[in-house]
């Protein structure tokens, strides 16, 4: 009887073993996930970056090659005074190269191997420019949701804003930013365009604020409540969610009427 007790034991627990290495060696993922959107307007966090090297040119084609309405990126200027698109401000996490995006030459920075996807082996991919994400966002006719990462002066928003129209395509362009500097300069040069304030927390001055200089929302998707998005809306402004990568997340925005879903698997 007690021998096999302890059969029955080892057996357990080697079915335990094997669960648990299963759990932590999940697949990367292949495809995107569909979810009820009702009348959400999805972005494409970084490009496919569910799927493809964040912020590349890969990820903004296979974006492109979906169904997604936006594609989100976010934009540093570079120590020679031009712009790159990246998220973080090193490339130790994509590349192992503790390289500082503003101290370092756009040539230099375009010419770092990055991280193949999910691993730390440097592959092909590399950072990409302003010019080939809204080549690609034209190419695809996808919304271009530009992220301005750096605190840019009002003339390097010129700049920018020139780049853009070098491609006929500002029309098509989304500003969003953290800096709320960034968008006030973005509508110093060009009034009324579509622009978005980022942040985490809700607050009421930071209601307040975007309602008197009717700026749109771009909100952490865990502190939006039914409350706050009817006071936006109430308000004649838009609401942005990042980043939900849960289904049971978005369809639960979907149905409070939330304008935009951004995310990096969801589709």
């Amino acid at each position: 009887m007690r021998k096999g007790v302890m059969v029955v034991l080892a057996c357990m627990l080697i079915v335990l073993t094997l669960s648990v290495n299963v759990s932590c060696n999940k697949s990367p993922a292949t495809e995107t996930i569909s979810f009820d959107k009702k009348d959400v307007k999805v972005i494409a966090h970084r490009g496919l970056s569910g799927l493809e090297v964040e912020n590349t040119d890969s990820a903004f084609i296979v974006a492109g090659a979906h169904s997604y309405y936006g594609i989100e990126t976010d934009l540093r200027r570079t120590a020679d005074g031009k712009f790159v698109i990246c998220h973080d401000d090193t490339l130790y996490r994509l590349s192992g190269q503790n390289v500082a995006i503003e101290s370092t030459a756009l040539n230099e920075l375009l010419s770092i191997p990055l991280y193949d996807k999910n691993t730390e082996t440097p592959g092909e991919e590399r950072l990409t420019t302003l010019d080939s994400y809204i080549e690609i966002c034209k190419r695809y006719d996808k919304q271009a949701i530009l992220e301005l990462k750096s605190n840019f002066t009002e003339e390097e928003i010129v700049r920018i804003v020139e780049i853009i129209n070098a491609h006929d395509y500002i029309d098509k362009v989304t500003f969003i930013s953290f800096g709320y500097d960034n968008l006030l300069y973005v509508r110093k040069v060009l009034p009324n365009h579509s622009v978005q304030y980022l942040f985490s927390t809700l607050s009421n001055k930071i209601v307040d604020m975007l309602i008197r200089d009717k700026i749109d929302v771009a909100i952490n998707h865990k502190d939006l409540t039914q409350k706050a998005l009817k006071k936006f809306h109430d308000a004649g402004l838009k609401v942005n969610c990042w980043t939900v990568d849960e289904k049971a997340d978005a369809e639960k925005l979907a149905n409070w009427g939330v304008d935009y879903i951004t995310t990096n698997i969801l589709e």
